[in-house]
């Protein structure tokens, strides 16, 4: 098994913070592991009321990963992951709240569209 690459945090970024949270996937998950105190990967096969594969999965948790955002550690055959919060917010004060709360804002909106949206003959 390859050994997991973590940064150090003086070697994160915000354009690669930024880039690994311009995926709505993995925004959700990022915005989903910041309110909760670690999760397996397995957790996710579901977001955003979009199925994900496993692989898929697995290139999210990774670009997560290379980032900085989260630290994953190897439980058996799961995979558990934290997220970097404080020691980001060390380092770049008050950018992950910003973003989350842009997250939260434009999700809010999408949820308000799809509530207007009238539902088509075929539905």
């Amino acid at each position: 098994m390859r050994p997991l690459i973590h940064p150090s945090i003086e070697d994160i970024t915000v354009e690669g913070i930024l880039h690994a949270l311009s995926d709505p996937v993995r925004a959700a998950i990022y915005a989903e592991l910041a309110v909760s105190s670690g999760a397996t990967c397995s957790n996710f096969l579901k977001v955003s009321d979009r199925d994900i594969p496993k692989s898929t999965l697995s290139q999210h948790f990774r670009a997560l990963r290379e980032a900085g955002l989260i630290r994953s550690e190897r439980q058996g055959v799961e995979m558990r992951n934290s997220t970097r919060c404080a020691e980001i917010e060390q380092r770049f004060p008050g950018l992950l709240p910003a973003i989350m709360k842009a997250h939260q804002a434009q999700a809010a909106g999408r949820m308000r569209a799809a509530k207007r949206k009238p539902k088509s003959a075929a539905d």
